[in-house]
């Protein structure tokens, strides 16, 4: 395993999520974070301490002494390690932070149907071993 300043579990059959890691890869030149795709064959998230549900629910990510971190929190340790310090300062600022909070929590509720993977009766998450999972829209 190499050495790395922040873990992010992301979704990979996510159209939105899998272009912002891209991104944030190109930007990675100093190689700080390592990029965990949950929808991955043969993802365990055994050992991450929380269950594949919950990392589908919220972004998550991981620092090196295993505290795991959610939500906004994940955002601002990726663009803090490819270098823009500066605008992560800013969105900790009260009223930007509190925005931000209600915003992703608003996105991450709404995220399979905005990013077209809900039809009639639910949204379709992939699951290991077994069937597609159904969570009601």
């Amino acid at each position: 395993m190499t050495a790395f300043d922040f873990e992010v579990f992301f979704d990979g059959a996510c159209p939105l999520c899998t272009r912002e890691i891209a991104l944030l890869q190109r930007l990675d030149r100093r190689e700080r974070i390592r990029f965990t795709d949950i929808a991955a064959p043969g993802f365990d998230a055994g050992p991450v301490g929380v269950g594949w549900a919950q990392l589908m629910d919220r972004i998550h990510g991981r620092l090196p002494d295993g505290t795991l971190l959610e939500g906004v929190e994940v955002f601002r340790r990726l663009y803090q390690a490819v270098g823009f310090g500066p605008l992560v300062a800013a969105t900790r600022l009260p009223g930007i932070s509190h925005l931000l909070e209600l915003a992703y929590r608003r996105f991450a509720k709404n995220r399979l149907r905005l990013t077209g993977r809900c039809v009639e009766g639910g949204c379709a998450l992939h699951s290991r071993p077994g069937p597609d999972l159904r969570i009601a829209s």
